[in-house]
């Protein structure tokens, strides 16, 4: 399926992540960076909406700098955050939005 390639395209040069399975028919498939997993898959239906991912880290700001450099799509820089965490938003083609949060210390 094109959709399903196409996002693991990006996923893979845009946000680092790799490639861990797919499915035979390539309508589904399994991607990793930094212990964290994604399955990738072709939704079907005319109620389709995109979705948001929230990802806590460590090195907040290299990470940031790699997926800008990688040409990912920033939804927003780097915030501190009233609930005392710093984060920042990308989004991938489809509009599904990743959130990466890092906790700020002593909060």
């Amino acid at each position: 399926m094109a959709g399903v390639r196409a996002a693991l395209a990006y996923y893979e040069a845009k946000l680092g992540f790799h490639l861990v399975m797919t499915m035979p028919d390539g309508d589904c498939a399994i991607i990793e960076r930094d212990g964290v997993g994604i399955h990738l898959f072709t939704a079907v239906g005319a109620n389709v909406t995109p979705v948001g991912i929230h990802v806590f880290t460590e090195g907040l700001d290299g990470l940031f700098i790699e997926l800008q450099r990688r040409g990912a799509i920033v939804k927003q820089g780097i915030v501190r955050q009233p609930w005392g965490n710093r984060d920042f938003r990308v989004v991938d083609e489809s509009g599904n939005e990743l959130k990466f949060a890092e906790a700020l210390d002593g909060e």
